[in-house]
C-alpha cells in the first residue's frame, strides 16, 4: 500500500500559541480551532512547547473561581514535546501514536518551525480512505 506522506494530510489552519501569553488568550485562540491544543512558538516560529485545551482549563478555573493569579502559557506548556516532519511516513507516525499515545503532534520543517499539526483524527481519516 502507497500512502502519502504527513504533509498531505497535517493541518495548516491551528492556533499559534506564544510562550509569554496569558493563559487566557491562548485559550480563546485554541477554541477557535478544531483541535484540542496547539504548538507553542517563539517569535521566529520555532517551537518552545505545546499547550492543550486541558492545561487551559485547569487554570482558567483557577482564575474564574478561585480567583487567582493569571498564569502565561510558559508556565504551563509541556515543553518536551514529541513531532513528526512533514515528510515522514503514515504508517510510521500512526505507529507512534499508538506507542506514545499524544492524541497530537506539531509537524516541523528542518529549522525546528511549526508547519502544521497532525493528529489521529488526520491519520484513520486517510487510513480509512485507502480502505478497497
Amino acid at each position: 500500500m502507497d500512502l502519502p506522506k504527513i504533509e498531505s494530510c497535517m493541518s495548516k489552519s491551528f492556533a499559534t500559541i506564544k510562550p509569554g501569553m496569558p493563559v487566557a488568550e491562548a485559550s480563546r485562540h485554541l477554541i477557535k480551532k478544531p483541535l484540542f491544543g496547539g504548538p507553542v512558538v517563539n517569535d521566529d516560529g520555532t517551537l518552545a512547547g505545546w499547550v492543550s485545551e486541558q492545561d487551559c482549563l485547569k487554570v482558567t478555573i483557577q482564575v474564574v473561581y478561585l480567583n487567582q493569579r493569571v498564569a502565561t502559557v510558559s508556565e504551563i506548556m509541556s515543553k518536551d514535546v514529541l513531532t513528526v516532519k512533514a515528510e515522514d511516513d503514515l504508517l510510521t507516525v500512526a505507529q507512534q501514536m499508538l506507542e506514545a499515545k499524544p492524541k497530537s503532534y506539531p509537524v516541523i520543517n528542518q529549522q525546528n518551525k511549526v508547519i502544521g499539526v497532525i493528529t489521529r483524527r488526520h491519520i484513520l481519516d486517510e487510513l480509512v480512505q485507502h480502505i478497497g
